[in-house]
């Protein structure tokens, strides 16, 4: 799977590499704006979570397209197994935008859909369908005199889309889902800054899950990353620019009739590398990211890798 990922982004790399190297100058004010969430996907990395997947517009900051969102995680067979035997596959197909609606003001939103997979002794157990829509308020709190310097604020809500399986929650992935079943509220603050052909991007989120209709509530979430930015090459017409940095997820004991789950929490630490080219109103980017640090589920779900690949098309 890792041979698979690494040989994709290194033809992709190349494919989508500018000719000629311009000054820096050129780069518009916002050409590495966005708000970013960088795949804030659930523990264990499924629909449950709030399905964002991140802005990836790094050169067209305003946007509609679409993304490829892949996941792969090791669990345990069921409780009785000690080693961590259980391929899971986590599949996302996602509709998303962010529309300017003044100046300052920008709405996103996203619309998954998921096809997951998770090969057991008894065979492998495939869910797909649509997941949970996410819209969230995005605005500009401050922009410094020389554009140096920017920090933005979000406020979003997921509406239950997804379906919630009852009897999925009581696997050892309660993750394996569609949705959360909830509706689920967010905050997000994000900093950046650019200085020539150098952008360098922290952001954080949290999210707060509410219990579902099954008196099953997911944990809250905390991610936190930072990413660095740098223009390759660039002309009138296209910039190819690359990426890396950390990426970290925190999560909070599942609870089920308000009594907490055990096994439940979790926290993950990624190293990713990705990038993104633009012709014109057309992005391309990829993203490859493998665990630095994982303890999910109380040590019984192992992350593997994620890779996400996306169109956009400015506006």
């Amino acid at each position: 799977m890792k041979k698979i990922i690494v040989i994709i982004s290194l033809i992709l790399f190349g494919q989508y590499q500018a000719k000629t190297i311009r000054d820096s100058a050129y780069i518009a004010p916002d050409s590495f704006s966005r708000f970013d969430f960088d795949d804030d996907c659930d523990a264990c990395g499924c629909a449950a979570g709030n399905g964002s997947s991140g802005f990836e517009s790094l050169l067209n900051p305003q946007f509609i397209g679409i993304k490829y969102f892949a996941q792969h995680y090791k669990a345990k067979e069921n409780l009785f197994v000690k080693d961590l035997t259980q391929d899971q596959y986590f599949n996302t197909l996602q509709l998303w935008g962010k529309i300017p609606l003044t100046k300052k003001l920008s709405v996103y939103a996203s619309l998954p859909f998921h096809f997951h997979e998770k090969k057991t002794q008894q065979g492998d157990i495939k869910i797909n369908g649509i997941g949970d829509l996410n819209l969230m308020g995005i605005y500009q709190l401050m922009s410094s005199k020389d554009n140096f310097h920017h920090l933005s604020g979000g406020l979003g809500v997921k509406i239950p889309l997804g379906k919630f399986d009852e009897k999925g929650a009581s696997g050892v992935n309660p993750s394996f889902q569609l949705g959360t079943g909830s509706w689920d509220y967010q905050a997000a603050l994000n900093y950046k800054f650019q200085k020539n052909k150098v952008a360098v991007l922290v952001n954080t989120d949290y999210t707060i899950k509410m219990e579902n209709k099954k008196n099953y509530r997911f944990g809250n979430q905390w991610n936190y990353a930072a990413t660095g930015f740098y223009q390759i090459a660039g002309n009138e017409k296209s910039i190819f620019s690359v990426k890396t940095g950390v990426q970290g997820e925190v999560y909070a004991q599942n609870k089920q009739f308000d009594e907490a789950l055990p096994n439940t929490a979790g926290s993950a630490l990624y190293g990713k590398l990705g990038f993104e080219a633009s012709y014109k109103r057309l992005s391309l980017g990829s993203e490859l990211m493998l665990p630095m640090y994982t303890h999910l589920a109380g040590g019984d779900i192992e992350a593997k890798s994620r890779f996400s690949i996306f169109l956009n098309i400015g506006i």
